[in-house]
């Protein structure tokens, strides 16, 4: 009767450990420096005071597209 119940205990383990998903995390750095560097890029190209730089963080693709749209008039 014990041994039963150990088979069955063992069987219920190796059900649970077979529905466990592994779950992959990956990692980009090169997209979160690729962003600073337009933003870096943004402000020294269109000379942005502080404030506006700060605001930059958020909003630079706008900044980018003001400027070259004024350009093209």
């Amino acid at each position: 009767m014990e041994e039963v119940a150990e088979v069955l205990m063992e069987e219920k383990e190796e059900k649970k450990a077979q529905k466990i998903q592994k779950i992959r995390i990956e990692h980009h750095p090169f997209l979160g420096l690729g962003w600073c560097g337009a933003w870096l890029f943004t402000i020294g190209f269109l000379q942005l005071a502080f404030w506006r730089a700060v605001l930059a963080i958020l909003l630079w693709p706008y900044y980018l597209g003001v400027h070259f749209n004024a350009l093209a008039r």
